[in-house]
Parts: structure tokens; sequence; C-alpha cells
């Protein structure tokens, strides 16, 4: 088998398993705590609401946390931006001019990251004028 045949294979699984294993791990939690209220309700034990809410819906972010996450995936973002603005910049070296096609990533992950930085500050503000 050629690089030509490996290269594609071996992106293409990769991302496969990049999307599909974290949703089959989640199944198989989500199953393992039916399995758990099943044996249970079998055993004839109460089950108190709370906790099987909290076993049927799976843990979910606290929305005191979405301000930070969001801030965090916005300096990620830009800082994407920033490596490959500096990538084009350090390419013009071996070719004479800027690659531009390394700017028009770093113009959409800039953009998205200071939509992020904004939105972070929107729910900052929000939290606190709740509070």
């Amino acid at each position: 088998m050629g690089a030509d045949v490996f290269v594609p294979f071996v992106f293409f699984g990769f991302l496969g398993a990049v999307i599909l294993v974290p949703i089959w791990l989640k199944e198989r939690t989500k199953q393992s705590a039916h399995a758990l209220i099943s044996q249970a309700l079998e055993k004839g034990q109460q089950l108190d609401p709370a906790l099987l809410r909290q076993l049927t819906e799976g843990a979910a972010k606290a929305p005191k946390d979405r301000a930070r996450s969001t801030l965090g995936s916005g300096v990620v973002l830009l800082a994407l931006a920033i490596g490959f603005v500096i990538g084009g910049f350090a390419m013009e070296d071996f070719t004479g001019a800027v690659e531009a096609g390394m700017l028009v990533p770093a113009a959409i992950l800039g953009a998205l990251g200071v939509a992020f930085i904004l939105l972070a500050m929107v729910d900052y503000a929000a939290r606190k004028k709740e509070q």
C-alpha cells in the first residue's frame, strides 16, 4: 500500500475515531446508568428522584462556568490565528511573499476568537447583573 492510499486512509480513520469514540463512550455510560437503575428496581430499592434525574440526563455544565469556558475558547482561537499569521510570515522567507493561504484561516479563527471573547464578556455581565 503506497503513501497515496495510506495517508488518506489514516486521516479519515482518525477523523472517524475522533467523532465516533466520544459518542460511543457517552452511549455506553447511559447504558450502564440504565442497567444500574434496572438492577435497583429488580431488588426493590427506592430510587431518589434527584439521583434518577442525574443518571438519566448526565452531568451538564453549570451555567456559571459558561463565561469562563467561552473565554478560554476565544483565547485558544486567537492563539491559533496568531500562529497562522506567524506561519504565513515564516513562509515568506521561502517564497518571497506572504503566503495568503495561511492568512485566510487566520482571519476566520481570529474573527471567531473575538466573537467568543465578546460572548464571554456578555455572559459575565449578565451573571453579574443577576447577582
